[in-house]
C-alpha cells in the first residue's frame, strides 16, 4: 500500500489531504521518504555460501554494528532459490546453550571425581536416565522440560533414544495430536497399524505413525511415485501453506497414490488427511535426532552426575534470578544442599563442594553490587595465602579498589563472611573502616523460608497444592489456592485490552496461570511479581500444558 494508492482508495483521507493544510504537508513529506530503507537488520545466525565471490551474486556492505563483518543487502527471500531468489545457500548456525552446559558439567565431573566422560559416546540405554524421565524429573533438561512434555513422558515411560527423538518431533502444533497414539502403540504393539504394508519399511520405529517430515517425503516417493526433487517441492509447498499450491499438490499426490501406489481412492484420501495437517509443522528427522541426542545427554548427566550438572545449570543462568530459584528448588528436591556464598570457599561461579562433593556453593559473582574484579581478587588472595581469619585480615589482604562499603555490606549480609564472625558484629565494625553509602542492599540467595510462610493462617487451610493438581489434573475443576506470583507477562489482546500470563507457585511446585482482561484491569496493581495472593480459578489446558484460568483473586 502506497500513499498515492491510499488517497485513491480512501475518500476520507483524500478529503483530509485536500482540505487540511497540515495533513497535506505531512503526506507530501511522507511521500518523499516512502520506499526508503528504514533500517538495516542482520540475521542472528544466517551465513550465506556462494560458489564464487559474493559480489557476483549480491550487493554487500559492512555490518552497521561495526563488527567488521560483511553482510548481504538482500534479504532471505532474495538470497535463496527456495523463494525465487538468486539461488545461494543459506545456513542458520544457531547456538544451543545446553552444549556449553554439558561441556561445563563434564569438566566438573573430571575435576571433582577424576572421571573422564566422553559425552558423544555415553551409553544410549542407561536405565537410570530413562527411569528419571519416566518419573517426570525433567527440570533443567533440553527440550524435555515443561509441564506438558513432562506429563507425556510420564505416560510414555521412554526406553530408547528413538522414543526421545519422537517426542521432540511430536511435541509441537499439529503432530502433538499423535502423541496419545504413539504412547498406546508403544505399550500395546497389537495396536500398531500401517495404512499400507509398504510403509513398515520406514515407520517401524514409530509404530506405524508419521512422526518426521522425512516420513511424508518417503510416503510420496514409495507410494506416490515422486522423485526426490518432486518430494522436496512437496515439502516446500507444505511449508508455505499456500492454499492453491496445496490443492495442486493434493491432486497430484492422490493421483500418484492411486496410479503408482495402487491404493484405493479411500486409502489415498485417508493418507492425504494424515499428511496435510502434520507436514506443515513436521520436524526433519536429522533435526529431531540431533535435538534428541542433546536432550538425552542432558538427562544422562542429571541422572548420573546431578551435583555437577545442577552446578553447571546454575552457572549458565547466573544472571537470571527466576531460573536460579527454579534450579535451587530442584537441587533441594533432589537432596542436594545449596549453600550461600563463602569468601573462604566460593569460586566466582557455582562450585561443587563438601567432603563427598555432594553440595553446591553459590559463587561470589552471584552477589549484588559485587563485580567479577573483586571476586577474582578475593579468590587469588585466598589461593595464594590461605583462608581469611578475621574481617581486619580480609580487608588488609584484599586490595581491590572496588571493595567499598557497598560491596562489603553485600558480602556480609548474604553470609559470605560468616566464617569471620557474627553478621551483626561484622556490620558494626566496618562503619569505622569504610565510609561509603549507607543504603546498601544485598540479594544473594539465602535460605530464609518461603514468602507464603508469613501467611500460614491461610495456607494451612488449603486442601490442595499445585503438586497434587499436577499429579491428578481434572480439567474444569474449580479450586482456591494461596500462591506466590513469581513472573508476570502482560499482552494486548486483538481488541486492545491488557491481559496477563503469570507464573504462580506454592511450597510444592509452580504452574502457569491466565488473568483475563476484565480481572486484570481490576487488579493490575496487585498482579505483580512477588505478590502473595489468594486465587480462585479453573484447571485448564493451554497449548497442551496444564494451566489455571483465574476467575477471582485478592491479596493475602
Amino acid at each position: 500500500m502506497t500513499i498515492d494508492r491510499a488517497l485513491t482508495l480512501e475518500p476520507d483521507l483524500k478529503a483530509l489531504y485536500d482540505e487540511d493544510d497540515n495533513s497535506h504537508e505531512i503526506l507530501d513529506l511522507a511521500k518523499r521518504i516512502e520506499g526508503c530503507v528504514r533500517h538495516v537488520g542482520v540475521h542472528a545466525a544466517g551465513v550465506v555460501v556462494a560458489p564464487t565471490p559474493l559480489v557476483e551474486w549480491t550487493p554487500i556492505q559492512p555490518d552497521p554494528k561495526g563488527t567488521g563483518k560483511l553482510i548481504t543487502q538482500y534479504d532471505m527471500y532474495s538470497i535463496t532459490d527456495e523463494y525465487g531468489g538468486v539461488g545461494l545457500l543459506k545456513f542458520d548456525f544457531l547456538g544451543i546453550k545446553n552444549l556449553a552446559i554439558l561441556a561445563d558439567a563434564v569438566a566438573r565431573v573430571r575435576e571433582t571425581r577424576g572421571i573422564a566422560i566422553d559425552i558423544e559416546n555415553i551409553p544410549l540405554d542407561d536405565t537410570r536416565t530413562f527411569e528419571m524421565l519416566a518419573r517426570g524429573e525433567t527440570e533443567g533438561t533440553f527440550q524435555l522440560n515443561g509441564s506438558g512434555m513432562t506429563r507425556w513422558l510420564k505416560e510414555l515411560r521412554p526406553t530408547t533414544i528413538h522414543d526421545i527423538n519422537a517426542m521432540v518431533a511430536l511435541y509441537r502444533p499439529g503432530p502433538m495430536e499423535t502423541i496419545p497414539q504413539y504412547i498406546e502403540r508403544k505399550h500395546n504393539p497389537k495396536l500398531i497399524r500401517f495404512v499400507d504394508p509398504r510403509m513398515k519399511e520406514y515407520l517401524d520405529f514409530s509404530y506405524g505413525l508419521l512422526v518426521y517430515q522425512d516420513d511424508v517425503l518417503l510416503t510420496a516417493i514409495k507410494l506416490g511415485g515422486y522423485s526426490w526433487l518432486e518430494a522436496d517441492a512437496l515439502r516446500k509447498a507444505m511449508g508455505k501453506k499456500i492454499p492453491a499450491v496445496m490443492q495442486a499438490e493434493k491432486q497430484k499426490l492422490t493421483r500418484g497414490f492411486i496410479g503408482y501406489g495402487k491404493l484405493s481412492e479411500n486409502t489415498a484420501q485417508k493418507l492425504w488427511s494424515l499428511i496435510e495437517p502434520f507436514a506443515a509443522y513436521g520436524f526433519n528427522k536429522a533435526h529431531a535426532a540431533s535435538y534428541g541426542k542433546v536432550a538425552y545427554q542432558t538427562a544422562y548427566m542429571k541422572a548420573n552426575y546431578p551435583v555437577e550438572y545442577i552446578a553447571a545449570l546454575l552457572t549458565a543462568d547466573s544472571g537470571d534470578t527466576e531460573q536460579i530459584a527454579l534450579f535451587v528448588a530442584e537441587a533441594k528436591r533432589m537432596g542436594i544442599p545449596v549453600l550461600p556464598p563463602d569468601a573462604n570457599e566460593s569460586g566466582s561461579d557455582f562450585t561443587v563442594v563438601g567432603a563427598e562433593k555432594d553440595a553446591i556453593r553459590f559463587g561470589l559473582s552471584s552477589i549484588k553490587n559485587f563485580g567479577d574484579g573483586i571476586s577474582e581478587a578475593i579468590i587469588a588472595e585466598r589461593d595464594a595465602h590461605g583462608p581469611f581469619t578475621t574481617l581486619s585480615d580480609f580487608l588488609s589482604r584484599v586490595g581491590s579498589k572496588n571493595l567499598n562499603r557497598k560491596s562489603l555490606e553485600s558480602l556480609i549480609k548474604c553470609g559470605a563472611l560468616d566464617s569471620l564472625g557474627e553478621r551483626g558484629s561484622l556490620l558494626g565494625n566496618i562503619e569505622a573502616l569504610l565510609t561509603f553509602h549507607r543504603d546498601a542492599t544485598a540479594t544473594a540467595p539465602q535460605d530464609s523460608g518461603h514468602p507464603l510462610d508469613a501467611h500460614e493462617s491461610v495456607t494451612k487451610k488449603a486442601h490442595l497444592s499445585i503438586k497434587k493438581i499436577k499429579e491428578e489434573p481434572q480439567s474444569g475443576m474449580l479450586l482456591i489456592l494461596p500462591v506466590l506470583v513469581t513472573n508476570v507477562r502482560s499482552i494486548l489482546t486483538k481488541s486492545g485490552e491488557k491481559m496477563a500470563f503469570i507464573k504462580i507457585e506454592d511450597k510444592t511446585d509452580s504452574l502457569e496461570a491466565v488473568v483475563f482482561p476484565k480481572l486484570f484491569k481490576q487488579h493490575a496493581a496487585i498482579v505483580v511479581s512477588g505478590a502473595c495472593l489468594l486465587i480462585k480459578g479453573k484447571v485448564a489446558s493451554r497449548n497442551g500444558e496444564l494451566s489455571l484460568a483465574i476467575e477471582e483473586l485478592k491479596p493475602l
